[in-house]
C-alpha cells in the first residue's frame, strides 16, 4: 500500500509540473491539429493527443509536452493495475477504480467531462476552447487524480 501512495505522489508532482506548462499543451494541440488538417473536430481521447504527437508534431517543445500527458496517462494506468493487485477493495473503491480505467481508456471519448472546483484547468482556457475544444483533454488528468486520491 505504501508503494502505491509513493506513486501516487510522484504522479502528482509531474502532474504539477505539467499543470504549470498547460499553455504550451494548448498551445502544442493547436499547432499539430493545424498539422494534422483537423481543426474541426475537439480532442477528445488520448489516442487522438498520441497520434498528433507521433504523426504531425515537428516541434521538440511541442513533443515534450504531448508526450508528457501521454506519458502520465500512462503512469496513471499502471497505477490502477498495481491498487487492483494490492487491494481487492469494496464496492465504493471498486467503483472508483472503474471509473478511472475508463476514463483513462485510450480510445474513451473525453469531450464531455469538465473538471470542477478545486481545480481551475478549465477557467485557463478560452470560452470556445473550454467548451469545444480541449475541455475534456484538460479535465482528465485532475479527475482520475483526484479518485485515486479518494480510492487511497
Amino acid at each position: 500500500m505504501n508503494e502505491v501512495v509513493k506513486t501516487l505522489r510522484k504522479i502528482e508532482q509531474n502532474y504539477k509540473l505539467f499543470q504549470q506548462q498547460q499553455f504550451t499543451f494548448i498551445r502544442a494541440l493547436e499547432r499539430t491539429r493545424e498539422e494534422a488538417h483537423d481543426l474541426i473536430r475537439p480532442v477528445s481521447s488520448i489516442v487522438q493527443v498520441q497520434c498528433y504527437k507521433d504523426h504531425h508534431c515537428f516541434n521538440s517543445t511541442d513533443r515534450r509536452i504531448l508526450n508528457m500527458f501521454v506519458s502520465i496517462c500512462n503512469d496513471l494506468r499502471s497505477l490502477c493495475h498495481k491498487m487492483e493487485t494490492v487491494h481487492p477493495g469494496d464496492s465504493v473503491t471498486n467503483g472508483l477504480l472503474e471509473k478511472c480505467k475508463v476514463l483513462l481508456n485510450d480510445s474513451n471519448d473525453l469531450s464531455a467531462i469538465r473538471a470542477t472546483y478545486p481545480h481551475g484547468v478549465v477557467n485557463y482556457l478560452s470560452l470556445e476552447e473550454a467548451r469545444h475544444r480541449y475541455g475534456g483533454v484538460v479535465s482528465l488528468l485532475p479527475i482520475v487524480i483526484d479518485h485515486m486520491r479518494e480510492w487511497v
